[in-house]
């Protein structure tokens, strides 16, 4: 067995995932509307940011993590963008589990 070819298949597999599908088409939604691609765009942006402060400083900005938490609640009022936010947590989910899947199938040499 080649794992290269494995791994292909699974990208496949991925991408032909209710998950993926779903995902990619709300993507494709927001988009057509450019003021909410826009807001989901701030949000994304201030949500890094909250990250990345965080991050290097331990700390949470709250003034930040405020303003985000703004834009996330004035985004789901909007059918669209809830469905985006839906679905992207959805995928996000299957790319963890898979990576868990692996990452615990080669444990023994990372250590």
């Amino acid at each position: 067995m080649n794992v290269y070819d494995t791994v292909n298949r699974l990208a496949q597999e991925i991408k032909q995932s209710e998950e993926y599908l779903n995902y990619k088409m709300a993507k494709e939604t927001i988009k057509l509307n450019q003021n909410l691609y826009n807001d989901i765009q701030e949000f994304e942006k201030t949500r890094y940011e909250v990250q990345l402060k965080s991050m290097e400083t331990g700390k949470t900005d709250e003034e930040l993590l405020k303003k985000m938490q703004d834009l996330y609640s004035e985004l789901m009022e909007n059918p669209d963008a809830k469905k985006y936010f839906d679905a992207e947590m959805k995928f996000n989910i299957l790319i963890a589990d898979v990576n868990k899947i692996i990452g615990e199938s080669i444990q023994d040499v990372m250590r």
